[in-house]
């Protein structure tokens, strides 16, 4: 069973939608489903696989649910982000090759680095700003934490996903460019969250958490 932060908001579309956070073990689970809807991701990642990043570090898991528009009593996940504590010293060796290839462009030690690891919104839900407002509770969320920073991976190829983040203020410090295919080059973006001070909370960001 989730574990809900939030009320309804609704959309430009007046389609209503919640926020929620999942624990652990509920939530690799519905990760692991909801990945089944993107067909544009190489590889898929699986519960044991979720579980096994995230255990023993902090991090966050979470989802938006959306009214179905021929059902609207029911709500159904369409977008999810899930992020965790990357450090300076990491013994998983992706997490390691992480940290040596943005060194010079972000500052691991002495301060909390938020890696947003995974995330996206179905096809057919997308340019509605679910992802967006996604991003906006995850923020947040690293405020409350602690954390001073977000840094991002992603591909060239997922436009929509740089937009939002471009949107939301993400600088690109590092571009990896492929040998072959150009889409497929990777993009490194990071924000950095003020130095301790919370920024004004968006008031429709505000409409749909709870206190």
């Amino acid at each position: 069973m989730a574990a809900s932060r939030g009320g309804l908001s609704r959309l430009s579309v007046d389609q209503p939608f919640r926020i929620r956070q999942y624990p652990l073990e509920s939530g690799a689970l519905e990760i692991q489903f909801i990945e089944e809807f993107f067909g544009e991701f190489d590889r898929k990642k699986s519960a044991m696989e979720i579980r096994e990043r995230l255990e023993g570090r902090e991090h966050g898991i979470f989802m938006v649910e959306a009214s179905l528009p021929e059902e609207p009593t029911r709500f159904a996940p369409v977008s999810y982000r899930v992020a965790h504590e990357i450090r300076n010293e990491e013994t998983d060796p992706e997490l390691a090759d992480l940290v040596e290839r943005l060194r010079e462009a972000v500052r691991f030690s002495g301060q909390r680095v938020l890696y947003a690891w995974l995330g996206g919104t179905r096809s057919d839900w997308r340019g509605q700003g679910h992802f967006r407002a996604l991003d906006e509770f995850q923020e947040e969320w690293a405020i409350d934490k602690g954390f001073r920073e977000i840094v991002v991976k992603t591909k060239n190829r997922y436009y929509e996903m740089r937009s939002t983040l471009t949107h939301l203020h993400f600088d690109v410090v590092k571009y990896e460019p492929h040998p072959i295919h150009n889409g497929d080059s990777k993009v490194y973006l990071s924000k950095r969250l003020g130095g301790g001070v919370r920024r004004p909370r968006r008031a429709s960001l505000a409409r749909y958490l709870e206190v």
